[in-house]
């Protein structure tokens, strides 16, 4: 119902869809750049541009999904631009998804920081997305074997910079 609100330009019941997608938007920009403030800045040219096209939006089921491909889209325009601010500020801002294990937290989005963009960006949608690898390929336009091999390198990497966290979990109770 929103959504089809949302498309004949009813402002309050975007503003609705926003106020439920914006935590998920955010942390999947956060999760894609490792910067708290640039996925905040991402995030929001994904609504602009979810806004602007919503009239082009052709199934209000398809929304997720819909708003998903405009937030992959908006992330690769910026690492095509080499955005400067990136470098700018490394270090990550705490928000609400860091609260429960703060170090956890903060120690994934490092080891995910030092992978580069586009490993970093297949094993977000993978792991976090739970994306599986042909729709990473659509999304993305990246090549089949060229996903498989960023995710299986960076979970390799990830599992040796996070390797501590598996010694912990291993020990008795």
């Amino acid at each position: 119902m929103l959504v089809s609100l949302s498309r004949t330009g009813n402002r309050d019941a975007f503003s609705e869809l926003v106020a439920r997608r914006q935590t998920w938007v955010r942390n999947l920009m956060r999760r894609c750049s490792g910067d708290a403030a640039l996925a905040d800045d991402l995030s929001q040219q994904v609504f602009m541009q979810a806004w602007r096209s919503m009239r082009q939006l052709q199934d209000a089921a398809r929304f997720a999904a819909w708003l998903k491909q405009i937030a992959i889209n908006i992330w690769l325009q910026h690492k095509r631009r080499n955005d400067p601010l990136r470098a700018a500020n490394q270090h990550i801002e705490s928000d609400s998804s860091h609260r429960e294990q703060p170090a956890i937290a903060m120690d994934l989005d490092r080891a995910l920081g030092a992978l580069a963009d586009d490993a970093r960006l297949c094993i977000v949608l993978s792991y976090h997305e739970r994306m599986t690898h042909a729709e990473i390929e659509t999304l993305t336009g990246m090549p089949l074997g060229t996903i498989k091999s960023h995710i299986r390198r960076g979970t390799k990497r990830l599992q040796e910079e996070l390797s501590e966290y598996a010694d912990i979990s291993e020990e008795p109770r």
